[in-house]
């Protein structure tokens, strides 16, 4: 994806996405945001976003309460498997910013790492992607040598994710016409929403 796909995968994050999962399976990662601001609206399904990393990768966590990383303690070293859900808002999210990186080194009191090389390490990162995640409570970098986003239904590539978040836009505007007859979280929250 170009920057300019990887601004707008911030973007849809930020304004009402949560973190609610991650799947660690061998060499992939996969982390799963719900409400994020990508299609429109089923009345049966959430909106939904995973992206995965993969070839050599790795996540790190930096917290400064325990109890928050609570969803780690069943990560299985021997296999590098995990699967938990969760929930937590995004405050910010960011690609490849080593600059924005260091920011948790001083922001978190402690910090865990995991990854299937041996001599990993956080202070010198040679993947090829990683995404920088914040919530209130814990921040997470995630990466890896290949770097893919699905929706529900398909791989998204630069053309599927404008014609997504355009068909969300879209909703948004209409949601703005009626938004005395029918509430919608995602859009009153919006920035953008009319007050």
């Amino acid at each position: 994806m170009n920057v300019k796909s990887l601004n707008l995968i911030r973007d849809v994050l930020i304004n009402s996405g949560k973190w609610t999962s991650i799947e660690v399976s061998q060499d992939s990662i996969y982390l799963q945001f719900r409400d994020v601001e990508l299609g429109t609206p089923r009345a049966d399904e959430s909106f939904s976003l995973v992206v995965r990393f993969a070839e050599d990768s790795f996540f790190a966590v930096f917290y400064s309460n325990i109890w928050d990383i609570d969803f780690l303690s069943k990560y299985n070293y021997k296999y590098h498997l995990l699967s938990e859900e969760f929930k937590f808002n995004v405050k910010e999210v960011k690609f490849i910013d080593f600059e924005y990186l260091n920011t948790f080194f001083y922001n978190f009191k402690k910090e865990k790492s995991f990854s299937v090389l041996e001599d990993f390490d956080i202070h010198n990162i040679r993947n090829d992607f990683f995404m920088l995640l914040e919530t209130d409570e814990i921040a997470i970098v995630v990466g890896g040598n290949q770097m893919d986003f699905f929706s529900p239904f398909e791989r998204l590539d630069d053309d599927s994710l404008r014609e997504l978040s355009n068909q969300w836009m879209l909703y948004f505007l209409k949601y703005q016409q009626k938004r005395n007859l029918i509430k919608d979280p995602m859009c009153e929250n919006h920035p953008l929403s009319l007050k």
